[in-house]
């Protein structure tokens, strides 16, 4: 995938000219099948940044696509989503053609602008998932994905009257909302895969908070964390929620009030030896998210043992 012809796409048109699909039938939305486009013979592998949101039900067995950290091969369906300026690539054996099948959907900001949807739409998270975190969906789950595709398709390409915006941003959002359904199904179906990433959790944050740099390097962030594991934050973060009701955020915090805990039992070292060692800057921080998580400030822990 290293250098890749990069394509900057400001409108959904220039899209579909650079596909050879012809003009969209709205300039701020389109709804199109991937057996209109035209089949053209790969020589380069080409990366994307879209200025609009993109919804892929995609089957494509002879392409690599990269968006976040990891590539994926399509071999089945699967359902996966773009935000604004993420970078996508593709990568198609030399002189061969893209052979797709399914359905996109590209949206313009200005097309939800001031509606709930642009509201709400940043919280689905999975807009900001890697592209190997993609929605599998089940037959019956897809045949109700393709339905409200070619509803919202259907609308499209009546003539614009004063509903069509609304009806159709309605019907993109129970989309979404499906979408978060089936993704919350596809964590729980996938408990061997997803209890891993809970154990490799595990075991990156204890390793972290083993080392004895920790002054120097400071607290784990979240996306440190999740780019350990190969994970996007938020997918990271979902899983979690559902296996365990705390985010990636908690997790790390859990992990921390377990080392303190050990060092303000088991050493005679000060509160603010500890905070540093901990990774604190400030030992009022410290202190402050210890007795956030525990209603007792690390002094008052440390004098319990004393009883």
């Amino acid at each position: 995938m290293n250098n890749s012809k990069l394509h900057v796409l400001k409108s959904i048109s220039e899209f579909h000219r650079l596909t050879g699909l012809q003009r969209p039938e709205h300039p701020l939305l389109s709804v199109t099948n991937f057996d209109a486009f035209i089949q053209r013979p790969f020589n380069e592998p080409l990366s994307f940044i879209f200025d609009f949101y993109s919804i892929y039900l995609k089957r494509i067995s002879n392409a690599k696509f990269k968006y976040g950290q990891l590539e994926s091969d399509f071999d089945e369906g699967v359902l996966f989503f773009m935000a604004p300026g993420q970078v996508f690539s593709i990568e198609v054996e030399r002189g061969e053609s893209l052979k797709p099948s399914g359905w996109i959907i590209l949206i313009h900001p200005d097309f939800i602008w001031n509606t709930t949807l642009a509201k709400i739409i940043k919280q689905y998270e999975f807009f900001n998932y890697s592209v190997n975190e993609a929605l599998h969906l089940s037959i019956k789950e897809e045949k109700k994905i393709v339905n409200i595709i070619r509803s919202i398709r259907q609308e499209y390409q009546f003539n614009i009257d004063q509903f069509s915006q609304q009806i159709i941003i309605s019907q993109i959002e129970t989309l979404l909302n499906f979408s978060e359904r089936f993704y919350h199904r596809q964590f729980i179906t996938r408990k061997k895969k997803n209890h891993q990433i809970l154990s490799r959790l595990e075991n990156a944050l204890s390793k972290y908070f083993s080392n004895d740099d920790l002054i120097a390097k400071g607290l784990p962030s979240v996306q440190f964390i999740a780019d350990a594991l190969n994970i996007s934050p938020n997918y990271l973060s979902d899983v979690l929620k559902v296996l365990t009701g705390q985010s990636t955020q908690q997790h790390i915090h859990g992990k921390l009030i377990e080392k303190a805990k050990e060092k303000l039992s088991g050493t005679d070292l000060s509160i603010s030896q500890i905070a540093y060692e901990l990774g604190f800057g400030h030992p009022q921080s410290f202190t402050k998210l210890f007795k956030a998580k525990t209603n007792l400030s690390p002094l008052q822990f440390r004098n319990s043992f004393n009883y």
